[in-house]
């Protein structure tokens, strides 16, 4: 999770954000280039007094400046392409989880199972433990399987929501009568912690959410008590 005075991402624990990371730092580095350029000729026109009359006129410079533009252009499209078509990809998941949203709450469904549903709300700060998160904590957490593909399958009953945990690069709206999906995969076991991201109303920021990933084993130990108790 985010922590005091971050400036930057969170730590990335799926492959989908680790590509997002990448391409953020690729994009920003040739906004940089060329900003560095352009700061370095404004500040030659503005401190040099000599000027070559033949060159504003010249053909060979404004077909540099109209291809370098279109070539920075398509450095830029071919991945951002790229991570747009594998964010949609979804191949075979291994389970399935329904997220509903609420005025303010959210409730799960795991399909693959019988009779396995749950609420999730925030644990008010009064109720809070040492070392809980303040407003990020909540009663139920999603136990999730690691190295797995899971599909999230996303929608509301109420008003829109938006269901995103930042570390994983998910963010997918939650919409009435319509049922939106992605897919998550974590690369290592952890809390990850996440929001509604969508002004849903006067309790907006206090539907928290938590993912729990675990080993398959554990995972398997967890549902078999949920079933079960």
């Amino acid at each position: 999770m985010a922590y005091i005075f971050q400036l930057g991402f969170q730590d990335a624990t799926s492959p989908i954000m680790e590509e997002l990371l990448h391409f953020h730092d690729h994009t920003l580095m040739i906004v940089f280039l060329i900003s560095s350029l352009v700061l370095y000729i404004i500040s030659l026109m503005l401190t040099t007094k000599l000027t070559h009359t033949s060159t504003m006129d010249a053909q060979e410079v404004e077909t540099i400046w109209t291809i370098l533009p279109a070539i920075i252009l398509i450095l830029i499209a071919l991945p951002s392409l790229r991570i747009l078509y594998m964010m949609d990809e979804i191949n075979n998941p291994a389970l399935t989880v329904k997220t509903m949203g609420h005025q303010w709450y959210w409730s799960y469904e795991y399909t693959d199972y019988e009779d396995l549903t749950f609420d999730s709300y925030m644990i008010p700060t009064s109720d809070l433990k040492p070392g809980e998160m303040r407003l990020l904590e909540v009663d139920n957490r999603v136990v999730l399987p690691m190295e797995m593909t899971i599909r999230m399958l996303v929608s509301s009953e109420d008003v829109l929501h938006s269901w995103a945990v930042p570390s994983l690069g998910l963010k997918t709206d939650a919409i009435p009568g319509r049922l939106n999906q992605t897919t998550l995969m974590s690369t290592r076991p952890g809390l990850y912690y996440g929001q509604c991201s969508e002004i849903c109303g006067s309790n907006h920021s206090f539907m928290p959410i938590v993912l729990e990933l675990v080993p398959l084993k554990y995972f398997e130990k967890w549902s078999t008590s949920m079933l079960t108790g």
